[in-house]
């Protein structure tokens, strides 16, 4: 599974971890994410994550 980093702050999604804060488990893919999640350090939406 790909990871994926916010151009706008750096943070890097990991399928490997998720992101429990928001609900979204380990092991979830990057495709698999909501279209309203949001990058939990800057708010930065999906269209903002480029491969890693």
């Amino acid at each position: 599974m790909e990871r994926m980093v916010c151009m706008v702050c750096g943070w890097v999604y990991d399928p490997e971890t998720g992101d429990p804060d928001s609900g979204i488990a380990p092991g979830t893919p990057w495709e698999s994410l909501p279209d309203d999640w949001v990058c939990p350090v800057c708010g930065a939406s999906k269209s903002d994550f480029k491969p890693e």
